[in-house]
């Protein structure tokens, strides 16, 4: 079965529960996508579905994208993504699927581009302590000593150091569906979501389930 679909984030706001608290939701556009193009093993060595999301000119698709459209007779999409799918789903060319795969108090992992922060220091990106905010230390926020001497003599793979930060693409796990709204293809989860207001997200199933004291553990 399908597990997941194609949006964009709207935005940040919050909704009361029941006994009159207030919690802090994130509401995505999911869907409507269009199955574009229909994967099997026998074909292509595995089973899935390629999904499309938003609309776009036809005069900005480059000619092989053109042709493709036109070969499944689906209207051009502005992005597309495969799905995994099992080899008995009956989704083809030209279906649409719609929010409505999700159901409240669902798990899902939203993935998404964080924002661009540019060129960041190592305090800010790394969080580090930075030395000592003294006088005449004449170290504050400097990264410091990055490597050994004559042993290894080179700087270790992965050592933390200041650098473009952001614009990276970041899944957050396990957010609960609070609401399913499918007149709008709206989508409310508790928490955050990565990236922008407008920005393209990917929401599927969690691949992880909390238990009932709060732990996760590995969907079968």
């Amino acid at each position: 079965m399908l597990n997941g679909l194609l949006g964009k984030k709207l935005g940040m706001t919050r909704v009361f529960t029941e006994d009159e608290r207030w919690v802090e939701v994130t509401l995505l556009e999911a869907g409507p996508c269009t199955v574009v193009q229909r994967k099997t093993e026998n074909h292509e060595g595995y089973d899935a579905v390629q999904l499309g999301f938003g609309e776009v000119p036809e005069r900005r698709l480059t000619k092989p994208l053109r042709g493709h459209f036109e070969k499944c007779g689906v209207a051009p999409k502005r992005t597309l993504r495969e799905f995994r799918v099992t080899k008995d789903e009956g989704l083809k060319a030209g279906d649409e699927v719609k929010v409505d795969i999700f159901q409240t108090g669902d798990r899902v992992d939203v993935s998404g581009t964080s924002k661009g922060k540019g060129f960041a220091g190592g305090m800010k990106r790394w969080g580090w302590g930075g030395g000592p905010g003294t006088h005449g230390s004449n170290f504050h926020r400097r990264p410091g000593a990055i490597g050994q001497s004559a042993d290894p003599a080179h700087v270790v793979k992965g050592k933390h150091m200041p650098g473009h930060m952001g614009n990276a693409r970041v899944t957050t796990q396990n957010l609960e569906v609070i609401d399913v709204d499918v007149d709008k293809n709206l989508l409310v989860v508790r928490g955050s979501v990565p990236g922008a207001m407008g920005g393209l997200v990917m929401v599927k199933k969690s691949v992880k389930t909390a238990s009932a004291d709060g732990s996760k553990k590995g969907a079968k």
